[in-house]
């Protein structure tokens, strides 16, 4: 039997999280020649999530939890995900409902019978997002598409099922700053996209502010092209020559004509412009360089302070010692996969 691991990053998600539980449920049951794995990871939450994903994993045998020592950002919660999963296929989900569980059994149909490694989501419309947010992203995917060597489809969404093989291949991308989006189209394997229609969340208040998307949209940019260092470089180049032809026209007008140089105020507004150019060149190289500099003090993605299934082990082990009529398995797959749980996310 193939087993699907689902990776549910949740932060603050009390009110959202039995709504997800009640439908992913239903389609769970409607696959019954499936095993399954809820993976819900805990970003930091401050409000009940974590108890709650507690009750479920008590209740649910196939519910478990990680849970982050603070809050590192729903990319650290994706990656804990996949080096934490079992299945033989991985999918990435949100729980507020917006990425339709109903898809599910097609997604698995199409991965088993049609050959593709992954089959991801797209929205075709964004019913319910302010228009605005709907017109920057769309000029936010046409500029990282004309500027990088990845493409990254309009509308696509994080929700995806995606084959073993496929997962390994993310968890080799190791590095600190992660963009997932852009991550899955850098491995390249052959993706299917299925459309669906733009729904509000289920319950509970969306995390992403304006300032989070916009470090976001950094992070696209700046981890898939280096564009941007060009662009520094051009603009530089110009200005330069800019410059130079227009000391070259002063000369010539006061040699020939005799007229005398403009005042202060022409002066003060080149320089100005000037100044302006400098500093933005110098914020591109300064982000990039930091990313680097991050990426050397190699610093773990995330921390765990709890994993729920190397509690449940330990707490197996312990029946097992106490009760003599049971023999304890030793080297099985399962046992070494959670008593090797990862308890950081330290990269190889």
């Amino acid at each position: 039997m193939k087993k699907i691991s689902i990776i549910v990053p949740c932060l603050n998600e009390e009110e959202a999280l039995p709504v997800y539980y009640e439908k992913m449920s239903a389609v769970m049951d409607g696959m019954p020649e499936v095993e399954f794995e809820l993976l819900f990871v805990d970003d930091g939450s401050t409000d009940r999530t974590l108890e709650l994903m507690r009750k479920l994993s008590e209740q649910d045998g196939r519910c478990c939890f990680l849970s982050f020592s603070r809050n590192f950002g729903k990319e650290a919660a994706i990656y804990a995900g996949l080096k934490n999963v079992t299945g033989d296929f991985a999918a990435v989900m949100d729980v507020d409902l917006q990425d339709p569980p109903e898809l599910l059994p097609e997604m698995y149909r199409i991965v088993t019978e049609e050959g593709y490694e992954c089959v991801a989501a797209k929205r075709s419309t964004r019913t319910g997002e302010p228009k605005i947010r709907s017109f920057l992203s769309e000029k936010f995917y046409d500029f990282v598409n004309h500027i990088s060597k990845i493409r990254l489809v309009s509308g696509a969404r994080d929700y995806r099922l995606m084959s073993r093989r496929m997962v390994d291949a993310v968890l080799e991308m190791s590095e600190y700053n992660r963009f997932s989006k852009g991550i899955f189209e850098w491995i390249g394997f052959e993706t299917k996209w299925l459309e669906y229609e733009n729904v509000e969340r289920s319950a509970g208040e969306t995390k992403w502010s304006v300032r989070k998307l916009f470090w976001y949209s950094m992070e696209g940019i700046t981890g898939f092209s280096v564009a941007p260092l060009s662009l520094a470089s051009v603009m530089g180049m110009v200005f330069c020559g800019l410059s130079f032809f227009m000391i070259l026209f002063i000369i010539v007008r006061t040699l020939v004509w005799g007229d005398p140089v403009s005042g202060w105020p022409s002066l003060v507004c080149i320089i100005f412009l000037v100044s302006g150019i400098q500093l933005f060149c110098t914020g591109i190289v300064g982000q990039y360089l930091s990313k680097t500099y991050l990426e050397t003090k190699r610093r773990p993605v995330f921390i765990l302070k709890e994993n729920s299934r190397e509690e449940a082990a330990v707490m197996l082990k312990k029946r097992n010692r106490d009760d003599k009529n049971v023999i304890p398995m030793q080297n099985s797959r399962e046992e070494k996969k959670v008593s090797g749980g990862v308890l950081s996310g330290y990269r190889q």
